[in-house]
């Protein structure tokens, strides 16, 4: 399919958060515009917000890996449409470089994972410009000897990490995925190195394995991506490989505060919420045909500085509650390397509401649009490898 509607019953006064990821598999063929697009609309089928319509694409590494696109319906001051409390519909749409929805006759179909937040609004209007002045030089990765820490399949299984060297070995066409709590008032930053191969360029471009021969060239060859606690994307970078080793840094990024939703770049907009922050790591299939198969040494630098600031006075409750802060478990859980999944292997570092949110399958409105409720889970988790389903055991979803 190239449409999916979902539907969601919103009070007055609550901001709403959905994201989608689509998993492609592994051998799927993909090109620089094929992606997804997520809307939030009301009854009329007008969205609340066409800046929230955000597009994810896999961009110039061409690569199949989860690509991840949210939206949003928000109120308070300066939001105009889709007031008021009642039924809105979320529009998950394939699309490709013309722009226009994929097909059904799509060379194939993408799993899909999808995550619903709700924010409520603050106990009393406050101050509506993001702060004007933080530390906008690029940090100084932290030193010191890596720490082995094996990266996680998505956001539901993303291993936590604390401020300190964390790596991994990365696999040719694999993704890993992290997560650092955040609190109010800190200030994240992340660079990813990528370590030498031991393996001469071959193939297209590579002359011999001679002294000052051709090593081979993977252009984005590792796309590093940040996403906030409700899964937006912050920033992301790409780096080239050569077979030497290389060191991308995203961009230097203000202290988590609530006046940033007000700022005019994405990316300080983004940088709205206290929680766990997301960090993805894709390495390039490509990189096996020029240096071979086996994995590369990944190193993360991650620095969170600052001391915690007090939080916005919610007038209600967050759902999922640990979408919208740090505790000191938050903080143990990281430096543990826990996930949020609590399957045994180092899970439970989140605090989880009784009752959370969950999206359920439909094909359209013309099929029936499924609410959206609340229920004992928080995320639809579509097919995937067997030992995730396994893990996670929850129902499945393809466009």
């Amino acid at each position: 399919m190239g449409q999916r509607f979902y539907r969601l019953e919103l009070k007055a006064d609550e901001n709403a958060y959905v994201s989608v990821t689509a998993l492609p598999k592994a051998d799927a063929v993909v090109s620089y515009a094929d992606g997804i697009e997520v809307s939030v609309q009301d009854s009329d089928g007008n969205n609340c917000s066409p800046l929230d319509a955000e597009e994810a694409r896999f961009g110039s590494s061409e690569s199949p890996r989860p690509i991840t696109s949210t939206a949003a319906r928000r109120v308070g001051t300066g939001e105009k449409s889709c007031m008021g409390a009642g039924t809105y519909y979320v529009l998950v749409e394939r699309t490709r470089s013309s722009g226009t929805v994929r097909s059904a006759t799509a060379r194939e179909d993408w799993d899909l994972e999808l995550h619903v937040a709700s924010e409520p609004v603050l106990r009393r209007d406050g101050a509506t410009v993001p702060p004007r002045a933080w530390d906008s030089a690029s940090p100084v990765p932290p030193s010191g000897a890596r720490m082995l820490r094996e990266g996680g399949t998505s956001f539901n299984d993303a291993r936590g990490l604390g401020k300190g060297v964390w790596g991994a070995g990365i696999e040719p066409g694999e993704t890993l995925f992290y997560r650092v709590p955040v609190d109010w008032g800190q200030q994240l930053s992340v660079a990813a190195e990528l370590g030498s191969s031991s393996v001469r360029g071959a193939g297209t471009g590579a002359t011999g394995i001679g002294p000052g021969r051709d090593r081979g060239y993977v252009s984005s060859a590792l796309v590093t991506a940040l996403y906030n606690p409700v899964r937006a994307r912050v920033e992301d970078s790409d780096t080239a490989y050569d077979g030497k080793q290389k060191s991308s840094s995203l961009d230097p990024l203000p202290p988590v505060a609530y006046e940033n939703r007000f700022a005019l770049t994405d990316e300080v907009a983004a940088m709205r919420f206290a929680g766990w922050y997301y960090v993805s790591v894709h390495l390039s299939p490509d990189v096996a045909e020029k240096f071979g198969e086996a994995p590369l040494d990944l190193t993360l630098r991650v620095d969170v500085d600052g001391s915690p600031r007090p939080g916005p006075a919610y007038a209600g409750s967050p759902r999922p509650a640990d979408d919208f802060g740090v505790s000191e478990r938050d903080a143990e859980a990281a430096q543990r390397g826990e996930t949020a999944a609590g399957d045994g292997t180092g899970g439970g570092g989140g605090r989880r509401d009784d009752e959370l949110m969950a999206v359920i399958a439909a094909g359209g409105i013309g099929a029936g649009v499924v609410l959206l409720g609340v229920l004992g889970v928080w995320t639809l988790v579509a097919r995937r490898r067997a030992g995730a389903a396994a893990r996670f055991g929850p129902p499945q979803e393809r466009v």
